[in-house]
């Protein structure tokens, strides 16, 4: 500032914050966010089915880890403003997953007879221009404050940025993915004849008997 030749200023506070009181910091906001992700499970757990809330809490940890990837790779402190950003990006990623999920609530009421794969690709798809859409404009919008918004919220955007990015990969090919294991180890299809697309026969004894009986 005075080599900058501006006019005599008066130094009214200062802070500094200590590594004891950094490191409670940090710790307040790992508690934070794990608590975030518990409560998100439990709503979606609630809402849809548990094996959606394991997707999603897969999911958002891949976005956080791989957050914390990239912070490390390129020398961000994880300051208050970096946790920030993670606790928004758990919320932005989570947000995204649960308009998937509903949408696979609402086909899964249309069409009673395809398969939970089918159903679950198809909610994708119909949802994918919207994701593209609002992640497009988040990311531009978040990219502006990464290039003009200065040094205190490099950090911050750059956070959001590469949240933005996992995020929307998570929901797709991480959470979706999950669900749609978990639903078939929870309750295994049955066998299913590539002609017809009824039952086979050899899971249905009784029908096969009266069959052989009457002929």
């Amino acid at each position: 500032l005075e080599k900058a030749g501006l006019p005599s200023f008066e130094l009214v506070s200062r802070e500094l914050v200590g590594p004891v009181i950094g490191a409670d910091l940090q710790r307040r906001g790992i508690y934070a966010m794990l608590t975030s992700i518990f409560a998100i499970a439990v709503y979606i757990a609630f809402r849809f089915r548990f094996s959606f809330a394991l997707g999603a809490v897969a999911a958002t940890f891949h976005d956080i880890v791989v957050t914390l990837a990239f912070l490390v790779f390129f020398g961000y402190d994880l300051s208050l403003n970096v946790v920030a950003a993670l606790l928004t990006i758990t919320g932005y990623s989570v947000n995204d997953t649960i308009v998937v999920f509903d949408r696979v609530r609402e086909n899964l009421r249309s069409m009673r007879r395809d398969s939970l794969e089918h159903i679950v690709n198809a909610s994708v798809n119909q949802t994918l221009a919207r994701t593209v859409i609002t992640t497009g404009t988040t990311f531009l919008a978040v990219l502006t404050l990464y290039l003009f918004g200065g040094e205190v919220l490099q950090g911050f955007a750059f956070t959001i940025l590469v949240g933005i990015i996992s995020g929307t990969y998570s929901t797709v090919f991480i959470a979706s993915a999950i669900a749609i294991i978990l639903s078939q180890y929870k309750r295994p299809a049955p066998a299913y004849t590539a002609a017809a697309g009824r039952p086979d026969a050899t899971t249905r004894p009784g029908r096969k008997a009266r069959s052989a009986r009457t002929s």
